[in-house]
Parts: structure tokens; sequence; C-alpha cells
């Protein structure tokens, strides 16, 4: 075999380490975990002793969001770690996009287990020391703010419901493992409020069938926020983006010269707002790469820029 030629390939070469990660997000999530964890204990035991179903439900969501905090901060050092590895073509940042989309699962799975429960203790109610239960769900209901308050310091997430769509804010950050570790802390808050309200109509009101129907109130959300936060990372970890605006700006950009046309284009995600893409590109007098590559200089969020160029080899080929 003939020896490679030594050819000087610095200008050419580039890592592909296109996200630095969040290592704020990262601690962050480690302070929550601690103090999530001491608050789930407080609240499985009062909630077993009082016999509230909305407090107990609390404590044990609290316990899936300390293994949902977890993952994250596993798929942080994962990252971190692994980051300069040549074997991930192009980085391991979606390895943080899979621990989202792991917690979504997990989060999910707690809805399920909350409704189930719920609907048990409506169809056999059972007594609840309303005075007890109240105090350590006030309790919970300022720790998970407090939780919250920690992790909206790190920057990344998004809104926990996540209406709006990220494919219109291409340029705008949104850390998903981070968002993930947000949405659960902020489902402990929700579930305290309700929690509260539950029991503040029972220890008044004798309304003992509130705190299960709350269960329930509080499960539904918990779905909601689990599929919203399932849907956005599955759609970065299989590349379903091409909707988005970004994606006409490079065609747009390629093409401007009037007579390249691009025959085929892929843009996806490598980082929380960067993006890599590879271009086909046919023309009747077809520039070098790099001058098709340089267009993309004013889209600061392509990251990785792959350009292949085709010469028309009859006018028809471009319609004319």
């Amino acid at each position: 075999m003939p020896a490679s030629p030594a050819h000087d390939l610095s200008g050419r070469q580039h890592s592909h380490v296109f996200d630095a990660g969040n290592r704020a997000g990262e601690v962050r999530t480690q302070i929550v975990i601690a103090v999530t964890a001491l608050t789930m204990v407080v609240e499985i035991a009062v909630g077993w002793w009082s016999g509230s179903m909305a407090l107990l439900a609390d404590g044990w969501h609290m316990g899936t969001h300390v293994a949902a905090l977890a993952i994250a901060v596993f798929a942080y050092r994962y990252a971190r770690r692994w980051a300069t590895d040549s074997r991930f073509a192009f980085g391991t940042w979606k390895v943080e996009v899979l621990g989202a989309f792991a917690s979504a699962i997990v989060l999910g799975l707690v809805g399920v287990a909350v409704a189930v429960e719920s609907l048990v203790r409506l169809a056999r109610p059972e007594p609840i020391d309303f005075k007890i239960a109240l105090i350590v769900a006030v309790v919970g209901l300022v720790v998970n703010l407090v939780c919250a308050f920690i992790l909206e310091g790190a920057g990344g997430h998004s809104h926990a419901g996540h209406d709006h769509d990220h494919r219109h804010d291409h340029g705008h950050a949104h850390d998903l493992n981070l968002r993930a570790a947000y949405v659960h802390v902020l489902t402990d808050a929700f579930t305290s409020v309700l929690a509260i309200v539950a029991l503040t109509a029972g220890l008044f009101l004798g309304w003992s069938w509130l705190d299960p129907a709350m269960g329930l109130v509080g499960a539904a959300v918990i779905a909601v926020w689990a599929w919203g936060l399932m849907r956005d990372s599955a759609r970065v970890l299989l590349d379903r983006e091409m909707d988005s605006p970004l994606v006409g700006q490079v065609r747009s950009a390629l093409e401007s010269d009037g007579d390249a046309q691009v025959a085929d284009l892929h843009v996806w995600r490598v980082g929380r707002d960067r993006y890599a893409c590879i271009a086909c590109v046919v023309a009747d007098a077809p520039l070098a790469p790099d001058v098709y590559r340089a267009r993309l200089e004013a889209l600061p969020t392509i990251a990785h820029a792959t350009i292949e160029v085709n010469a028309c080899p009859a006018k028809s080929c471009c319609g004319k």
C-alpha cells in the first residue's frame, strides 16, 4: 500500500465539540438533588403517618425526581468526559438530550402512578391528619420553590409547558437537560400547591374526597408537561428539524448569486444553539466550496458545513 502524502491538513480540521456544556446547570442540579432527597424523606414519613394521599404522592413524586435529577447530572458528566472522543461523529451534546428524554419518561410514569393511587383512594377513603399534613405540605412547597430558583439561576431552561415552538427561535439556547430538571422541580411545587388546597378544604370543610381528587388533577398536569418534554427532546434526537426557519436561511444564503441551486440539504442540531449542515449545490458556473461555505458565515448558528458542488452538465439540468 502506497504511503499517504504528507499534506498540511491543519486548515481543514477542526474540533467537533460544538457545545461546551452547562457546568453551572450541573452544579445547581446537584444542590437540588440533596435538598429534594432530604425533603422527600420527611414528606413520605409524615404522609404515611398522617394518611394524606396528596402529601404521600408528593413525597414519592419527589423521590422519582431525585432519580430523574441524577440522570441529568450523569448526562452532563458523561457528555463532558467523552466530549473529545472521535467515535462521536458530532460530539456528545445529544447525551444531554437523551437524559432529558429519559427524565420525561420518568415524569410520565409518576403521573400514571399518582393517578392510579388517587383513584384507589377515591374508591376507598382513608382518614387524614390534616393539620400535620398541611404543615409539611407548606414546607415542601417552600423547598420546591427554592429548588426552582436555584435551577432558574443556571439559565438555559424554557417554560415548563413549553407552549411556544422552539423551532422558531433557533438562535436562543435551551438546555433540554436542565429543562428536564426544572420541570421535575416545578411539578413538585405544583403538586404541593394541590396538596395544600386539598388539605385546607379537608381541615375546614371536611372535604376528604378533595385530597385524592387533587391527586388526579396533578397527574393530568404532570402528563402534559412530560409529553411536552418528551416531544421536544425526541425531535432533537431524531433530527426532525427540517421545518426550522434556519433551513430556509441556509438555502437562501447558498443560492444568493442567482446561479446556484441547492439540490439537497440536511440541517440538524449538534448543540443547544449550534447546527451542522450538508448541502449539494448545482450551478452553471460552479464556484469553489469555500465560496459557498463563506456565505453561511452570516448564520453564526451553523457550526459545521459540508458543501458538495456540481456543474450543470446541460442546460436542462437546471431547468433552463
